[in-house]
């Protein structure tokens, strides 16, 4: 059976994008009647798969392109949908102009035919139970004030938090809106009422089709619509309904249907929405809701169930003896040197400098605690306490494979904040919440929590490494290491992406799905010729002495070329100065690119950005590659925004 599905945008965030194949309009307005299919955008259905659906602009690049598709809202240049069932879908597509935001008149789409494998992900079947199934979930409060995994319903999380932070326990860039408040509801129980909030069925029998009953919102009843799953980016569009929620904030976010999946397990599921500032009176903030599957619900029994605990990377144990080498002196940091931990290890105000802390604690002072010291010797199991007040212990020490600290003797306790105190707990234990590491993949920060003795708590210490505990001569040895003695070469598969500009280099379009072997749905940039080039270029990595150098050899212009030039490592601002231009695509479609990075906020064209982008950082760039940014339009060089097109680069084998 076939449906129409309709996906109207209420809400449009601004994102600037380059731009492939353009149509001038002219200095004039646009109007709707110039945003028509075929010559503002085109809707192609890929020829050897029609349930793939590519959306192109073609618009001049000062228009900013605005969709509004079956999956959601985008400001991409260029759009790969994977529709698994048939179906009239629609698409509107609109422009940002000087004068507004304008939408043509929308069209459709058709899918004849239905396709199991975009349906076949885990995530699908996780959510919906899989093809000809259904799955429900309820919102992890009971009407007895219980929940049953999470420790309360509702958590809150930073704009740019998402699948990346909470699932794979990413960093984000400084300046990031990355923070979470994680309340515990029987001392929250402010946040919502306790009730019987109904429940919330995703199947996949004919469609993928989403039945919600809202037992706490009577406006909203029982909703019967559609969802649609981007298993790349982890999120969700649901049509015609809205996630469960509670009533208190039924009203304060614009588009209940655009949804980031957080976390996603057989038993547990979080869904985040966003809480717009205007309607709420607060600032915008991602409201978390913590789901539980109706097998988990139906089979728990008070008692029997585990707690949750902190989930830390793997070899998290060789990660800290590696950082520790040996001793080291860990000091509390100066910005935020605690707060508190649900039993899972996340963080429940997510506070990260002095003016975050609440006036009902007050803000650190490092004068206060600045003196304590902890030295952990991983060779003699010894631990040297130095506190405030001039006191000193040392004692043994043990560590577990759970993270837990156990100290042989007691430590008196000291003021940080007020009257928040470090402390041991009942048992002299302090466990780990979570690690911290910088962009070379170093420990850079250790959140250690004492266990409440009444809540399913931890008060949390922020602990940094300190410098002269370090046996490190080389500050940016671990940087040298990474490159040093390796060959790279452009990625043919992910050649390249558009970011926004840093710290964050927020966004992206493109996926290791969008080159490779597909030379016509971006021959602006990628077709054979840029392909050739590609995999005749290589970066190789050596040292002479203590100083970093790479050759380049590529085909340029079908001529052999090399050049060998110097790498200069700035490993606070994450830049890498390249003496030599890169790779250079002249005399194909992908030209235009750039060698050098001429409009760098820096003032250095030499200066490349090292990215951290798809899961890549320095600590796993023999598996992940590594991306380097130039600007193409930067705000520094009077551009009206940044943009940095990124290159990728894999080991060579």
């Amino acid at each position: 059976m076939k449906s129409i599905y309709i996906f109207i945008a209420s809400v449009i965030i601004l994102f600037s994008a380059c731009t492939p194949e353009q149509y001038d309009l002219g200095v004039k307005d646009v109007t709707p009647d110039d945003l028509v299919e075929g010559i503002a955008f085109k809707i192609e259905h890929d020829a050897s798969n029609p349930n793939i659906v590519y959306l192109s602009s073609l618009m001049d690049s000062r228009y900013t392109p605005l969709w509004s598709h079956p999956q959601g809202r985008s400001q991409k240049q260029k759009i790969t949908l994977k529709i698994a069932f048939p179906g009239t879908y629609e698409v509107k597509f609109g422009v940002e102009t000087r004068g507004g935001v304008v939408y043509g008149n929308p069209v459709t789409f058709t899918i004849d035919d239905f396709y199991a494998e975009f349906v076949s992900d885990e995530l699908w079947t996780l959510l919906s139970g899989g093809v000809g199934n259904a799955k429900t979930w309820y919102l992890d409060l009971d009407a007895d004030g219980v929940s049953r995994y999470f420790i309360g319903p509702l958590y809150f999380y930073g704009t740019d938090d998402s699948w990346e932070t909470v699932t794979n326990g990413v960093t984000l860039p400084e300046g990031s809106d990355s923070w979470n408040w994680n309340p515990d509801w029987p001392g929250n129980s402010w946040l919502m009422d306790a009730a019987d909030f109904g429940s919330m069925t995703f199947d996949l029998r004919d469609g993928a089709n989403v039945v919600v009953e809202h037992k706490t919102i009577p406006s909203r009843g029982i909703e019967r619509g559609s969802y649609m799953l981007d298993v790349d980016d982890h999120t969700l569009r649901m049509t015609d309904a809205s996630p469960l929620h509670d009533i208190n904030r039924d009203g304060v976010v614009i588009d209940w249907g655009d949804i980031k999946i957080m976390s996603l397990t057989e038993n547990t599921l979080q869904l985040a929405v966003l809480r717009d500032p205007e309607l709420s009176g607060e600032g915008a903030c991602l409201l978390v809701y913590n789901f539980i599957s109706k097998e988990y619900y139906d089979n728990w029994t008070p008692g029997e169930q585990e707690e949750p605990e902190p989930s830390l990377p793997d070899n998290w144990m060789d990660d800290v003896s590696q950082t520790v080498q040996k001793t080291i002196v860990w000091k509390l940091s100066e910005a935020n040197p605690l707060d508190w931990c649900g039993l899972d290890g996340a963080k429940m105000n997510g506070w990260n400098k002095p003016e975050d802390y609440p006036d009902w604690l007050g803000t650190p002072d490092p004068t206060v605690y600045g003196d304590f010291s902890l030295t952990l010797n991983s060779e003699d199991m010894e631990a040297a306490f130095k506190l405030p007040d001039g006191t000193e212990l040392t004692m043994g020490y043990s560590l577990d494979d759970k993270g837990i600290y156990t100290f042989d003797e007691t430590v008196p306790d000291f003021s940080i904040i007020s009257w928040a105190s470090f402390h041991l707990d009942a048992n002299r234990q302090l466990r780990i919440m979570s690690i911290e590491k910088d962009a070379s993949g170093s420990v850079s920060g250790i959140w250690l929590g004492a266990r409440d003795p009444e809540k399913p708590e931890y008060m949390a210490y922020h602990l940094i490494p300190s410098a002269g505990g370090s046996t490190s001569a080389d500050p940016l040895k671990a940087w040298k290491n990474a490159f040093a003695g390796k060959t790279f070469k452009p990625d043919v598969h992910w050649f390249v992406d558009w970011v926004g500009g840093a710290p964050g280099f927020s966004g992206g379009w493109t996926s290791s799905s969008t080159f490779g072997d597909d030379y016509t749905s971006n021959g602006w940039v990628w077709d054979a010729n840029v392909r050739a080039v590609a995999e005749s270029a290589t970066l190789k990595f050596g040292l002479e002495g203590d100083k970093l150098k790479v050759t380049l050899n590529q085909l340029k212009e079908g001529v052999d070329y090399s050049a060998t030039g110097d790498v200069t490592i700035n490993a606070a601002d994450n830049i890498l100065n390249i003496s030599i231009p890169l790779v250079d695509y002249a005399g194909t479609a992908a030209s235009w690119l750039g060698t050098v990075n001429d409009k760098s906020p820096t003032g250095n064209s030499s200066d490349w950005f090292f990215v951290s982008h798809g899961g890549s950082n320095l600590s796993n760039i023999d598996t992940q590659g590594f991306w380097l940014g130039r600007y193409t339009s930067s705000i520094a060089a009077g551009d009206e925004n940044d943009e940095v097109l990124i290159f990728h680069y894999v080991l060579a084998e």
